[in-house]
């Protein structure tokens, strides 16, 4: 399935485009499908799409270097969510420098927990677990907009719904009246608590699934384990939340794959939006 790079928009205003993309950590026990077999997959997708903003999840530190070596126009920011600095998985937030620009001192990060401003899990969570975002202006308009990236628990219901919560808090404190787009792999279904918790009418976000211009192109799933996945075991855990500051075009679920199998065990997820 291809869609189109974006080039512009029927109102005038350029469009900008977002990925969200689980690419599965380095499982060097997997033979088929550590990093060194699917690096090259991952980074070719991403070129061909040519988002302006990937948000990642699972990426390791090493991980991230070789997706840069192979993605030149593109910088990252973010933290290992072990430590706070290089140790563990991040949820690195991508993007394109010939385009926008981070704002000086704006990139930070938050654990999901009762202890937000240091490495930490609480409640039922099984890993430590963060959020990153910066503000970033676009080159030419001089615009702002604020990106978000997280990776919600695999295993707590619990800390799923309270980490929804601490999200839609911390971006309407900080927000103002900037745009907003969070991408993320949530681990939650659609109408589960921490999805009503982010999409909260008087507080929270949208799903630009259901607010794309063009409908939605692509499977109804995200999660995918590699290949091919039975009617029941397919789910749409990975998200593309915006605000009421951006106008949402398109909306996909990517699914190229190559001889039966997927670059990575998640399906990334693209919506091209413009500021309204």
């Amino acid at each position: 399935m291809v869609l189109s790079a974006c080039s512009g928009s029927t109102s005038g205003e350029p469009l900008i485009r977002f990925m969200s993309y689980n690419i599965k950590f380095d499982d060097t026990s997997d033979t088929v499908n550590n990093w060194d077999n699917r690096k090259e997959r991952v980074i070719n997708l991403i070129a061909f799409y040519e988002p302006d903003f990937i948000g990642t999840q699972e990426a390791q530190l090493h991980q991230l270097q070789d997706m840069k070596k192979g993605l030149n126009k593109y910088e990252w920011i973010g933290v290992g969510r072990a430590d706070g600095r290089s140790e563990g998985e991040f949820s690195a937030i991508y993007y394109n420098t010939e385009r926008f620009r981070l704002v000086q001192n704006s990139d930070s990060t938050i654990w999901l927990s009762e202890s937000p401003s240091t490495p930490s899990k609480s409640w039922d969570a099984a890993l430590p677990r963060i959020l990153t975002w910066g503000t970033f202006q676009e080159v030419e308009s001089g615009k702002e907009i604020m990106v978000y990236n997280t990776h919600f628990d695999h295993i707590g219901d619990t800390a799923r719904a309270k980490s929804a919560k601490l999200i839609v808090e911390t971006v309407n404190s900080q927000s103002e009246d900037k745009p907003v787009v969070l991408t993320g792999d949530f681990n939650a279904i659609e109408g589960s608590i921490p999805y009503e918790n982010l999409t909260a009418p008087t507080k929270g976000l949208k799903d630009a699934y259901y607010e794309t211009e063009l409908p939605h192109v692509g499977p109804l799933f995200t999660y995918d384990d590699f290949k091919v996945l039975g009617e029941n075991e397919r789910h749409r855990i990975d998200y593309i939340f915006v605000n009421d500051k951006v106008t949402v075009m398109r909306h996909a679920a990517i699914s190229d794959f190559r001889d039966g199998r997927y670059p990575s065990d998640h399906l990334p997820v693209i919506t091209d939006v413009r500021f309204k």
